[in-house]
């Protein structure tokens, strides 16, 4: 496990190892830094280090000192950010890598100097907060993709992806994270046993529901496409380590698996067949097109949640706006 992070072993100092248990207590420092280390998901790392880097190569090129920062220095690269036109919610990022970092080293946060916070205060004010949301892929969408997917190999995969994304309301992180062996058959369907998701980083799991069902037949994709790879020389749909939506080779075989980043590629790829502009959709749009087919259909919010795994009803409000904004519309009667 690696992070591009400082790691905590300086704010450990009070564990100082003797002289005779020296190279053992080395060894448990570094492993208690790589738990400390896992303590953030691998993306919110990924995206830590390299803000934390940005920062840091601004600060050597401004003569600063990046750790342990002022809060001159942060407030400063904090306004830069801002004028060089970078969103409200980037540079709020970027500000909470700057406040890990310290607190993985032991070090105060210049970030919680009240100067900073006014500083940021002022940028959301400024630039504005509103988040940039991608449209759903509802069901109608989807129907549009599938129309567009050809029968060959990576077409039964993509199919697959699609409406199993969809189905379960998966995170591409989540959908990407599948093996074969998280799928359970069942009577009525199949049931994905997700392992770790955004809201579960201590890995409890969950249990999604996927019926047959009778229109998008999201389990039938499924298990056309396992079928279609246990046929292939030297290849088992079954093996229960396989990822369940591996990359696909020139030569039509199974690759590693496919990164989270492959799954917006991917329905913006099916998204444009269908004569949908590609520009407004992504990885998110499978989940958000569950949520907002659901509730256009009328489903207890709460039974969405069940699928979704939304902790706060509040939440759904934002896809039971769009979905119902035109039912019983205020001007429906005159415009």
């Amino acid at each position: 496990m690696s992070s591009n992070l400082p790691v905590p072993i300086g704010g450990m100092s009070h564990l100082a190892p003797s002289n005779e248990d020296e190279k053992s207590d080395v060894g448990l420092l570094a492993r208690a830094a790589d738990y400390a280390a896992a303590e953030k998901s691998d993306a919110t790392r990924r995206a830590y280090g390299c803000d934390f880097n940005h920062f840091s190569t601004w600060c050597f090129s401004a003569g600063r000192t990046p750790l342990p920062g002022s809060p001159e220095t942060v407030a400063a690269y904090l306004a830069h950010l801002a004028d060089s036109g970078l969103k409200a919610s980037t540079i709020t990022r970027r500000c909470a890598a700057i406040t890990y970092a310290h607190r993985l080293k032991g070090c105060p946060p210049p970030t919680l100097a009240e100067p900073v916070k006014a500083v940021l205060r002022g940028i959301r004010r400024r630039i504005g907060t509103a988040v940039e949301r991608k449209s759903p892929a509802t069901a109608r969408a989807i129907r549009d993709m599938l129309r567009r997917i050809p029968d060959n190999l990576a077409g039964k995969r993509d199919r697959a992806l699609l409406l199993i994304g969809f189905s379960a309301a998966l995170r591409r992180s989540e959908l990407v994270a599948l093996n074969v062996g998280d799928i359970e058959t069942v009577p009525e369907g199949i049931v994905i046993h997700v392992r770790r998701g955004k809201t579960d980083q201590e890995g409890q799991g969950a249990e999604i529901a996927v019926p047959k069902g009778s229109r998008l037949k999201p389990v039938e994709a499924l298990a056309a496409w396992l079928e279609a790879v246990g046929n292939l020389p030297g290849m088992t749909g079954t093996d229960p380590a396989m990822p369940l939506f591996p990359s696909i080779a020139k030569g039509s075989r199974p690759g590693g698996r496919l990164s989270d980043r492959a799954v917006a590629l991917i329905v913006k790829r099916w998204a444009k067949a269908a004569k949908l502009d590609p520009a407004l959709f992504a990885g998110h749009s499978l989940r958000a097109g569950f949520v907002t087919s659901a509730l256009e259909e009328g489903a207890d919010p709460f039974k969405v949640m069940d699928i979704t795994r939304h902790r706060r009803v509040d939440t759904l409000k934002i896809y039971d706006r769009r979905a119902k904004a035109f039912k019983n519309h205020a001007g429906k009667g005159f415009l």
